[in-house]
């Protein structure tokens, strides 16, 4: 196990036995993150089986490396999640892959490591980049969007009730000093959302916000859903953690589309009558149980784990026209 490796998994043991893993199948991992709930799914597989791990964060990878590099049967690939058509197809395993993780979020290392600005809790940079290499940190997104534009995406990601007010101040207070720490913008949600949540922070909400947005978390949780049809085997299952409503909405609306044939109806000429028959459409996917949602004693051993949920679904039918090459 690699130093500094101090991330609990969520719903490790419900995840992972929401896959029905085969000894000699072939999985993925969507989230590697630090490997918590790839190290089970190994403990799971046979010596024929095998693993993928996608990460696009630098620092997961490199823990990645490291398991790679004492299990044969584990491959770990820097990449977004919602690329796994791209990756599962450069490795020949496309459509033949038995069940696919997604644990969504932000991983506990992410929120610990001060230098990595997701958390309020810790200062840092005010980045937020899941990956580093690429895109622009919350900082410099901040410096230069207006008012509508911030307040949107609090309002839209972030559920914030004062998304408009804090909007203004954010505005309103980089003419005079930019945000360039994560303490810098805590300490304006402390001063102007007036009220939060028993025990929650009050700038929560304005981070979740930010980080969704500056990572295109919703976008990417769409474009791996629609995906993984394409990408799994039939009878292969999927299981995705879900920590706030956004994405388990997301997930939940999938599900149901793919139990409804992808689209829930077929393309009906206009202006020609629609029968019965019409609308009948084979499943694509099927719910397996109900969601799962940690226990009190996982909650009490890791109180982040107290928001997520966990759905599972199997592939029952072909992928439907529109999410076959289904790519980011």
């Amino acid at each position: 196990m690699a130093a500094g490796f101090a991330h609990i998994p969520v719903l490790l043991h419900e995840a992972v036995d929401g896959l029905a893993i085969r000894e000699d199948g072939i999985y993925v991992d969507g989230t590697f993150g630090r490997g918590g709930h790839s190290r089970e799914i190994l403990r799971c597989l046979g010596p024929n089986g095998r693993l993928i791990g996608i990460d696009r964060d630098p620092e997961a990878v490199s823990v990645g490396k490291a398991l790679e590099a004492e299990d044969s049967r584990f491959t770990i690939v820097h990449s977004r999640f919602s690329k796994i058509a791209d990756v599962t197809e450069s490795l020949g395993i496309k459509g033949s892959v038995d069940g696919i993780l997604l644990d969504l979020g932000v991983s506990s290392p992410q929120l610990d490591e001060a230098e990595r600005g997701f958390s309020f809790d810790h200062d840092g940079p005010l980045d937020m980049r899941m990956d580093p290499t690429e895109g622009v940190p919350a900082s410099e997104w901040l410096s230069t969007a207006s008012v509508s534009e911030i307040a949107s995406v609090l309002r839209d990601f972030g559920e914030e009730r004062f998304a408009l007010k804090m909007a203004k101040a954010i505005v309103h207070d980089r003419e005079e000093k930019p945000f360039l720490r994560t303490s810098d913008l805590a300490g304006l949600a402390a001063r102007v959302i007036p009220t939060h949540e028993k025990g929650r922070n009050p700038a929560t909400r304005t981070f979740q916000g930010i980080r969704i947005y500056i990572n295109s978390e919703l976008e990417e949780v769409r474009l791996a859903l629609e995906a993984s049809v394409g990408v799994l085997t039939k009878g292969g299952r999927l299981a995705v953690i879900s920590f706030h409503s956004l994405e388990d909405r997301i997930v939940k609306q999938f599900v149901r589309r793919m139990e409804q044939g992808g689209s829930g109806k077929k393309d009906i000429p206009f202006g020609l009558p629609v029968r019965d028959e019409d609308l009948k459409t084979e499943p694509v996917m099927r719910r397996v149980g109900s969601f799962i949602k940690p226990t009190d004693a996982e909650c009490a051993e890791n109180p982040r784990s107290r928001s997520s949920t966990l759905r599972v679904a199997e592939k029952t039918g072909d992928a439907p026209a529109d999410t076959k090459g289904a790519t980011a």
